[in-house]
């Protein structure tokens, strides 16, 4: 890794800068990924300027710490495309204390009862701490069953119908991925075994499915939306780096009411009884086995490590795509290399051949062979690859049964190497010339292009002799050339992954354009979205009849949600409302909206748009302004992340350092800049609103209720006549009407008239409208100067007869026109009168606003 590189700068531990030596070539993030500095630091600068407290005291600390923790729950299911009303998350220290708690909890029915006896079945590629729980299972006089990964593959057998309705609770166990070889066995199991067209063992009952992710999450995204399994086990410091020493226990909600738990701890118990054999658990899953005081600001560090995780990468397909393309192209040259004579340098224990993303990981498990085919042991292998700073795994990696099935070593073989002083973990690599062990290298996100040949060349170097390796070598360069990923991921100048493929070792800089990477496996191409929404066509159309005409006196787009106004004579318009309005918004050092109910001082905050120069620019007072593109950055390098604006959920991405900076020096506290993903709008901000058809999916910005508000300059000015008795010092038109932060403001001839329209034509353009707009204390805040005045929404309510309502809602109906989508000032509006001249307020359960 070179020392000035993006990733030696992410990682300087591992530089030569730092350590004064050969840079470090780390390949076993199987067994613990790298956490970056940034992940530090802004770990601890959350404690620095944090206080948390027990989280089962009641004070303020303690309540920070609850509502975060909370807080880091809901994102750990939302990376797992989950919600809380199906799973349930469960700290512990690991995946290993995870899986003891499901052997002690899950609700066996022992041999010798009435009942049909429950069965533990487990894959024999597991992971130790699986296969451990049997030593559980067997003092509760229940019968484990280990079952190879080719018997599950025939095990398709439907129980006959009678024996289908029994309710005894069995549990197969099996790992999303091997951490021995890779291999990634089919989700599709959770599904077919909980519905009973797959029995591990042809016995009665119900089966539950255990998918030990541990291995398998470090690189690849796991929907449980559509693989919905009972439990799932996970370490983060496989998938973070930090911290290490906590795991958490997914538990499916349809089973977690069935868990037993026998001792209860300190946090756990609704009430007991000291002198008597009382005790009530709580209600909640997660704090009735959460036993003492979790481990909070480990978990605390976790929002940091997704944050970190997700600006880096962008996520994890883009990881298992990255991951894969090293491992890809490193099994296909390695497994082509050669002595003189023929013979392979490696034998590699796969079973697959790495052609599919989706069946291998990015692990490859071998032993180096000499000219004659015998294995060279894995600890003079290790001894080597260290001379060369080139760190991987050896021995069986607490995975007896794969390290049997690959290495073909008997039961007999396992009792006596253990007699000749050979136990897991030690450095004895053969017995007898057969070899006790492997070898292993994996990739993570972190892994480059660089560590992949770092490491062919420790192989070839110390392999082959020039003078064996004269021909075969030039395939070998050749091979190494030809079967690089043309998609291959690294790291870029801005710390994210990127298809820009960088190769810094001299034999290998002239690879080909067109190269192709070997096998089936090819990087998915970027799907593009695109919806328009539609209102339907259901309103009475009964025509306002006489009177003067009405018009647009003014239009107003809010670019930042919360933000000052930015009036313009003419705007286009998009499926969203005015093109731009409210597409960003200001949130805080958590990642929650901020608006002027909380920081006045956002009014002061003045975005204007240039469509010419495709740039927003944003001022305010003292501060030099600075321009944020209009380009949308989703799919260059954009980070999403899910946000709330009031009860909806919508999908952003950050705007980086420099307008984060800008708005936290102005505002005085940690903020920064989030711009609503143009590519999820459709999906991840829709509302079905009421009096429009229920198909009819409106696509909103980050409005609170709906693409346009329109208030009427005669309704402002009676609405005056009662505000200006209750003030000392009377309100100017103009100010009133940057308080209720319209889009539209029409001049009609009648006060709240408005409210009785039903639709409305400006120009080419139709809207529905949707129902008055409630409002908020925002209307108190004094567009100019941030102060406040309580007296207006006092005001307001007095006048509209304890209503809060001014203004309306309007929604774009279908565009059928052939001309321009623009709304001009001047233009007429044309009126359709509603039936019932009573609107109501689209339905709510929280008070609305502008914003």
């Amino acid at each position: 890794m070179c020392a000035d590189s993006p990733e030696g700068q992410l990682y300087p531990r591992l530089h030569p800068k730092q350590r004064g030596q050969q840079g470090i070539t780390y390949l076993d993030h199987a067994g613990s990924a790298l956490f970056p500095e940034s992940l530090l630091k802004a770990f601890t600068d959350d404690l620095r300027n944090n206080v948390y407290g027990n989280p089962h005291s009641q004070n303020i600390s303690s309540k920070l710490t609850y509502d975060t923790i909370e807080h880091v729950r809901y994102r750990i299911l939302q990376h797992f495309h989950t919600t809380a009303e199906d799973y349930t998350i469960i700290f512990t220290s690991g995946c290993t204390a995870a899986l003891k708690l499901i052997a002690e909890s899950f609700p066996w029915i022992p041999e010798g009862t009435k009942q049909p006896s429950s069965r533990f079945c487990y894959l024999t590629d597991s992971h130790t701490s699986v296969v451990g729980m049997r030593g559980i299972t067997a003092s509760m006089n229940v019968l484990s069953v280990p079952i190879k990964p080719k018997e599950i593959l025939v095990a398709k057998s439907r129980l006959p119908a009678e024996e289908q309705n029994c309710t005894t609770p069995h549990l197969f166990s099996y790992p999303a991925q091997s951490n021995f070889s890779g291999t990634k066995y089919p989700l599709s199991w959770i599904q077919d075994i909980k519905s009973g067209r797959l029995c591990p063992i042809k016995l009665p009952g119900k089966w539950f499915v255990l998918l030990d992710a541990a291995s398998y999450l470090s690189t690849s995204p796991l929907d449980l939306g559509v693989h919905p399994a009972d439990f799932i086990p996970i370490s983060f410091y496989k998938i973070f780096g930090f911290p290490t020493g906590l795991g958490a226990l997914l538990v499916n909600n349809r089973i977690a009411p069935l868990l037993r738990k026998t001792y209860f701890g300190g946090g756990t118990a609704a009430a007991y009884l000291a002198g008597e054999d009382f005790y009530s658990p709580r209600k909640s899953i997660a704090e009735r086995f959460e036993d003492g005081t979790v481990s909070f600001l480990d978990i605390i560090a976790l929002k940091h490590g997704f944050d970190v995780l997700e600006k880096l990468t962008g996520g994890m397909e883009k990881i298992k795509q990255h991951t894969f393309a090293l491992a890809h192209y490193t099994f296909t040259v390695l497994s082509n290399l050669k002595y003189a004579n023929g013979a392979p340098v490696v034998r590699i224990y796969s079973d697959t051949d790495f052609s599919n993303p989706d069946a291998q990981g990015p692990i490859i498990n071998f032993n180096v062979l000499d000219e004659n085919g015998q294995v060279l042991g894995f600890s003079q292998v290790d001894s080597m690859a260290s001379l060369h700073n080139i760190h991987v795994r050896t021995g069986c990696f607490c995975n007896t049964g794969a390290c049997q099935m690959h290495l073909d070593i008997s039961n007999e073989d396992i009792q006596r190497n253990l007699q000749a002083g050979h136990v897991c973990g030690d450095n004895i690599d053969l017995v007898d010339g057969h070899p006790t062990g492997s070898v292993r290298i994996s990739f993570g996100y972190m892994s480059s292009f660089e560590d992949a040949q770092t490491f062919l060349n420790f192989i070839i170097a110390t392999r082959l002799s020039n003078s064996d390796a004269e021909i075969p070598f030039q395939s070998v360069t050749k091979l190494m050339t030809e079967s690089v990923p043309d998609d291959h991921f690294s790291f870029n100048k801005e710390d994210k992954l990127s298809p820009i493929l960088q190769i810094s070792d001299r034999e290998l800089r002239n690879i080909p354009s067109g190269a192709e990477t070997t096998g089936s496996w090819q990087p998915p191409e970027p799907e593009a979205e695109s919806m328009r929404a539609a209102v339907s066509e259901t309103a009475v159309p009964t025509c306002r009849k006489g009177g003067k005409p009405i018009t647009v006196a003014k239009i107003y787009l809010y670019p930042i949600k919360s933000c000052s106004a930015f009036e313009v004579t003419e705007w286009p318009v998009g499926n969203q409302g005015l093109l731009y309005d409210r597409n960003w918004m200001v949130v805080n050092q958590n990642g929650v909206c901020m608006t002027q109910k909380q920081e006045p001082r956002l009014c002061l905050v003045n975005p204007s748009i240039d469509l010419k120069q495709k740039i927003m620019v944003i001022q305010a007072e003292g501060m030099d302004p600075i321009s944020v593109p209009l380009e949308d950055n989703t799919v260059k390098e954009a980070v999403i992340c899910e946000s709330k604006v009031c009860s909806h959920r919508v999908k952003t991405y950050d705007c980086g350092e420099r307008i984060a900076g800008w708005l936290s020096t102005f505002l005085g506290r940690p903020c920064r800049l989030i711009r609503q993903s143009s590519d999820m709008k459709s999906k991840s901000h829709q509302k079905n609103t009421k009096g429009l058809s229920s198909a009819t999916n409106i696509s909103l910005s980050l409005v609170n209720e709906a693409q346009y508000l329109l208030i009427n300059v005669a309704s402002i000015l009676q609405l005056k006549e009662h505000i200006s008795a209750r003030l000392k010092e009377p309100l100017e038109i103009a100010e009133l009407i940057r308080r209720f932060r319209a889009n539209i403001v029409i001049s009609a001839p009648e006060s709240f008239e408005e409210e009785e329209w039903a639709e409305i034509s400006i120009g080419a353009l139709q809207f529905q409208v949707v129902g008055p707009c409630s409002r908020c204390q925002i209307i108190c805040i004094d567009q100019q100067s941030g102060e406040r005045n309580k007296e207006i929404l006092q005001s307001l309510s007095a006048a509209r007869g304890r209503k809060t309502n001014f203004g309306i809602y309007l929604m774009n109906q279908p565009f059928c026109s052939s001309f321009s989508d623009t709304l001009s000032v001047g233009s007429q509006v044309l009126p359709v009168l509603k039936e019932n001249t009573e609107i109501q307020p689209p339905t709510s359960s929280e008070e609305k606003c502008s914003g």
